[in-house]
């Protein structure tokens, strides 16, 4: 072989390993959008076998404790458009009746009945268990429960009165543990039904002013993730609601001692009607999704704090797969914000008290 030859051989040797090099990239870029495809088209195959059947409203009992005002009434109305037959519970009789008169009004026709029962679903659990009983006797079993009894207490750690902590946790956790303890048996044994823990936008993220308010509503988050592993081979779905601040009675009494952090905090997402609540949250119950969020704020936390929650389907999995990064990249704009306007107000007051000791 001539030296031309040989030289000619090792040039296109060089030349075959270098493009392969320079085409391994593409090669291995095809390979795994390929795979993702696949897998795609695989996740939407299976995901008609995962996902819950819709649950029909019209007919339906749906129990809604909190039922007497805001979401829960609103979510009562809802259901009572849509035929269902409805068991309010609250603790005021007055407010019961009211609300009574007022979710009549939606009926679509003669047989829907609705049911008041004056309860305090936190306190004993043998009550819960007797007058859900006593429902199920008049309005047949329970299709849907609705957990909406709760209450909002903001103020500075060290400022909240001890006992203030535990009625929290008594109202806003077990207050929704005796009611769904009272009804799931019934629905295992009928392989149906719907649980719904309405928590909040505190329940996702733990806010300045929120130190008794916010654990109550993350331990639902905890309790509704262990039940739907348990119910789930029982066709029984639960979710989790985490409204933004709505316009209740219940909010319009926290802001008179809300601390100026938490107000400020809380203007930057607004105020939300508790009728739009209700239709959301109504609708992603009947569907049994996991989780239900409010707005493009509600949507990024969700998927901000999904971890190792279910997922009703496919798509939604790969929507929090997709947009996971982006939302923590905004997310760490909107904390660096909250943290400026602690600071703020802290050196607000230092500067107001050194005013006054001036004087």
């Amino acid at each position: 072989m001539s030296s031309e030859e040989t030289l000619d051989s090792v040039l296109s040797h060089w030349l075959f390993f270098n493009t392969w090099w320079l085409l391994l990239p593409f090669i291995m870029l095809l390979v795994v959008a390929a795979f993702i495809v696949a897998f795609v088209l695989l996740l939407y195959m299976i995901s008609p076998l995962i996902s819950p059947k819709p649950l029909k409203l019209n007919g339906a009992h749906v129990v809604v404790t909190g039922g007497s005002s805001g979401i829960g009434k609103c979510i009562a109305m809802e259901c009572y458009k849509h035929g269902a037959f409805i068991t309010l519970v609250a603790r005021d009789e007055h407010k019961l009746v009211q609300a009574k008169k007022e979710v009549e009004k939606f009926a679509i026709n003669d047989k829907q009945v609705v049911l008041c029962i004056s309860v305090d679903v936190a306190k004993d659990y043998s009550q819960v268990e007797s007058v859900i009983k006593q429902a199920q006797e008049k309005l047949g079993p329970v299709d849907m429960l609705v957990n909406c009894a709760g209450t909002s207490l903001s103020g500075k750690f060290e400022e909240v009165e001890v006992d203030h902590f535990k009625k929290m946790m008594e109202v806003n956790y077990l207050g929704s543990v005796y009611p769904t303890r009272a009804v799931i048996t019934t629905m295992k044994e009928r392989r149906m039904g719907r649980i719904m823990f309405v928590s909040s936008q505190a329940g996702q993220i733990g806010l300045f002013g929120y130190t008794a308010y916010s654990p109550s509503k993350f331990a639902l988050r905890g309790l509704a993730e262990a039940l739907q592993m348990e119910m789930k081979p029982y066709n029984i779905y639960v979710t989790v609601a985490y409204p933004p601040d709505t316009d209740t009675p219940g909010f319009a009494e926290e802001n008179k001692t809300k601390p100026l952090e938490t107000k400020l905090i809380s203007e930057t997402s607004g105020v939300s009607q508790p009728e739009q609540v209700a239709k959301i949250v109504v609708k992603d119950a009947v569907q049994g999704n996991f989780t239900s969020s409010f707005g493009p704020d509600g949507y990024m936390l969700s998927a901000l704090t999904c971890g190792m929650s279910p997922v009703t389907s496919i798509t939604e999995g790969l929507q929090q797969i997709v947009t996971m990064g982006l939302f923590r990249t905004i997310a760490l704009f909107y904390l660096g914000s909250f943290d400026s306007i602690v600071r703020r107000c802290m050196i607000q007051r230092e500067q107001c008290k050194a005013a006054d000791k001036r004087e």
